[in-house]
């Protein structure tokens, strides 16, 4: 495969659909060997599942089939991509490519991992969209890339999507996860940053590429999010065993997770004259692969001593998985009987080539020395060579650098040179301070070294047939450790660095309850308070007694903030990382809904309104009884009557379901719904009003508490004529004063409910309560005498 080290995606990614709305995804990812799996009823007619799984695996090439097989009123998956995915290369396979028998046979015969433990031994008649996919994409990649995949060399995961969290492609927008909506935070120099890029503190890229696969999907089985809660308290507390293990892993190379395409993938014996591939460059490849895989194994015994004596399950697991195993030293043993010991993982360009050639141990292979002592003569000759200008030319600072595109070249600072460069030197460049250049001989000594360096790659690789195909029979051990050395970076280096560098117990351990309250004291928006050292906590509660929060409040007093800020905290506690809270507790949540921010979609030919009520539309159709809505000001985008009634019977709708909601909102009517329905808790931000000015507090308080024209304020701010607020406010308070009399009225009609209603909360309370026997008995009695004496 190709050494490519940068961070784009290496998703290849089969897509297909029946006419009951299913859609069959196959992702296949050539960086870690990895092909996953997804089956579903595509519930939106504009495709909002597929766009989330398409968002979370970015591909770089999507292949369809070429006819639409769509569902009445929906556009086809092929539509779907021109439309949506028009800068990623499209690629269109004959239907007879999307075979799910063959699929079938190739995933049995690929997997790592037995098929029965991923299902599809029983149940593969079910999942035949999905498998279908996967033999269209096995097919692509083995003739696109020449390559044949190794037996039992794949990591397959099946339906991964609904073993995680689901958040869809908006509210990944609206909630900031990956991108920031603006770069920079107006009124400061500071950039803005994404969750993402707060968190990205990782070392390697397969690192950083899990940290952000676990945003995009965090987890929902709470068993693997407290046992990595559990790693993180031993690191928290073990000082030693966290320094420790940073430096251990410092000991990796950075690209060692990638290291395992070039065992998963056989070149086969045409393709490179077929496709006219570099064989040197394919070698070399190959050879930096072996080097990078040495000194990740010479890397294991220092990673053993600092695991020894670890007591979390999840690096207990580590230590006896990896460090135990066996199978690696066999490897390392077998390595270390063609390459030489000295061999290691270099970055430097030139010490990379030199090693490269030099990998294999002298005496193996006649024709390797001699490509092995060229290459020694020709790098001597270009140094002699250089020595011999610094003389001629009286270039003392003359400098000879090396990089992989242009091979050696001279760098001379312009302080040297007097007027012009003799007409010997050719491809002048200036490069800062200095002049980069060449000469004809230094072109022929460096054409003569690539030669031999090329010879050396070809002619090792040949020594190391044997060894590679050793390898591959091990494949599965390797696949492991670069999974263990990812979720290492990602727990150690951004998890457990993000919460040390913060001042001691701003962060806190998140707890996990069955179907428990959501409570969270003093939360903090963990973008923001980077930001702004004086950040503002808010608490929030939910419980099943109390499942819906309305928040009030002025525009600008911080409800979008608030909104977003629950939604991270929740997203950072369920990829098992600390939070930005005093105390937080949850319940496992399967689905985050957002409905934010306002803005016209001109492509879809959609209002404001309209996009809004798509959006709402989808969370309607899709919530869960474990799922968290969050909805910002639905309803301002039409008329205040229609807009009214829509909030409200959105609010009504979602009070018949267990899922917790947060809707905030100017709509000050809408409080009544706390009058009529008691699991409704109303909460307002704090704003004092001071000189016919705003004082914003940016803090949540109990109940409603009406702001006077907080809008007419804001209005006159902006420069509104004085008669025309004058008249605005007298039209306001007719309009109030007959809803105040209404809501005094439903009062009274459900005051017995909601006192029934408190109660309830309060024992749900106690019920998932860590104290002990007799507090939780005086709690009850209090209880008792409170709702006795009607003070409840």
């Amino acid at each position: 495969m190709e050494d490519d080290a940068s961070e784009k995606s290496t998703f290849v990614v089969a897509l297909i659909e029946n006419r009951a709305k299913e859609v069959g995804v196959a992702a296949f990812d050539l960086r870690s060997a990895s092909l996953h799996l997804s089956q579903y009823i595509e519930t939106s007619r504009s495709y909002q599942n597929t766009k989330t799984l398409m968002h979370f695996y970015d591909p770089m090439v999507i292949i369809v089939p070429p006819n639409k097989v769509a569902p009445d009123s929906m556009v086809g998956v092929s539509e779907l991509v021109d439309r949506f995915y028009s800068t990623t290369r499209k690629v269109v396979m004959m239907r007879g490519c999307f075979d799910d028998t063959t699929g079938a046979v190739l995933v049995k015969s690929l997997a790592a991992k037995e098929p029965s433990a991923l299902g599809l031994d029983s149940y593969y008649k079910q999942y035949y969209l999905c498998l279908a996919a996967a033999a269209a994409t096995i097919k692509w990649i083995e003739a696109e890339k020449g390559i044949i995949i190794t037996n039992h060399s794949l990591l397959v995961t099946f339906n991964g999507s609904y073993d995680h969290m689901n958040i869809d492609a908006t509210s990944v927008h609206n909630l900031e996860i990956i991108e920031p909506l603006q770069s920079t935070l107006w009124g400061t120099t500071n950039k803005k940053r994404s969750l993402f890029q707060t968190l990205k503190t990782t070392r390697t890229i397969g690192g950083t590429r899990l940290l952000r696969a676990n945003l995009l999907q965090p987890l929902k089985d709470v068993g693997t999010i407290k046992a990595r809660l559990d790693c993180l308290d031993e690191l928290m507390t073990n000082e030693q065993l966290f320094f420790g293990l940073s430096q251990a892993l410092r000991k990796f190379p950075k690209e060692t997770d990638r290291v395992l395409c070039h065992f998963c993938f056989k070149p086969k014996k045409v393709t490179r004259e077929v496709l006219g591939i570099d064989n040197a460059r394919s070698s070399q490849v190959l050879i930096s692969s072996i080097i990078l895989l040495k000194t990740a194994l010479d890397a294991l015994p220092l990673l053993s001593t600092v695991l020894k004596d670890a007591k979390s399950v999840l690096l207990g697991n580590v230590y006896n998985s990896v460090c135990e195993n066996e199978k690696y030293a066999s490897i390392k043993k077998r390595i270390g009987e063609e390459i030489d010991e000295d061999v290691l993982h270099a970055r430097v360009p030139f010490v990379a080539r030199t090693q490269q050639c030099f990998a294999v141990k002298a005496g193996i292979d006649g024709m390797l020395d001699i490509a092995r002592r060229t290459f020694c003569d020709t790098s001597e000759a270009i140094h002699s060579l250089a020595n011999k200008y610094r003389e001629e030319y009286k270039l003392p600072n003359l400098k000879i650098p090396f990089n992989n595109r242009q091979g050696f070249y001279f760098s001379i600072p312009q302080k040297d040179v007097q007027g012009k460069l003799p007409s010997k030197f050719i491809q002048v460049v200036k490069h800062g301070n200095n002049i980069h250049c060449s000469t004809p001989e230094l072109a022929s000594l460096n054409v003569r070294n690539k030669s031999a360096a090329g010879e050396c790659y070809i002619r090792t690789e040949f020594c190391l047939e044997e060894l590679m195909d050793a390898i591959r029979k091990e494949v599965s051990a390797l696949t492991l450790l670069a999974e263990v050395l990812c979720l290492l970076d990602m727990i150690v280096n951004s998890f457990a660095n993000m919460i040390s560098t913060k001042p001691v117990d701003r962060y806190t351990r998140p707890r996990f309850t069955d179907n428990g309250p959501l409570a969270i004291d003093a939360g903090r928006h963990p973008i923001l308070e980077s930001v702004h050292n004086e950040f503002t906590p808010n608490n929030l509660f939910l419980s099943e007694a109390s499942n819906v929060v309305i928040v009030m409040g002025p525009n600008m007093s911080g409800k979008s903030t608030y909104l977003q800020q629950v939604c991270l905290i929740i997203i950072l506690a369920q990829i098992g990382c600390y939070v930005p809270a005093n105390f937080a507790t949850l319940r496992a949540v399967d689905r985050i809904f957002t409905r934010m921010g306002t803005g016209d979609n001109l492509e879809s030919n959609s209002s404001t309104f309209m996009t809004e009520m798509k959006e709402t539309a989808f969370i309607m159709q899709n919530v869960s009884e474990r799922s968290l809505i969050v909805m910002d000001e639905l309803g301002r985008a039409t008329s205040s009557s229609d807009g009214f009634a829509i909030a409200w019977s959105c609010c009504e709708h979602l009070l018949s379901l267990k899922a917790y909601t947060i809707f905030a909102t100017h709509m000050e009517n809408l409080s009544e719904l706390a009058t009529i329905y008691p699991n409704v808790n109303i909460l307002h931000f704090h704003v004092e009003v001071k000189n016919n000015r705003l004082d914003f507090k940016f803090q949540l308080k109990d109940g409603l508490r009406h702001v006077p024209h907080y809008g007419l304020l804001l209005a006159g701010v902006a420069g509104l004529p004085g008669s025309v607020i004058e008249t605005a406010r007298s039209i306001t308070s007719q309009i109030t004063s007959k809803e105040t009399k209404r809501m005094g009225v439903n009062s009274e009609q459900y005051h017995g409910i909601q006192k029934a209603y408190r109660v309830a909360q309060q024992l749900i309370c106690l019920k998932y309560s860590s104290q002990d026997e007799d507090s939780i008995r005086q709690a009850l009695q209090n209880l008792k005498e409170s709702y006795i004496a009607g003070t409840l």
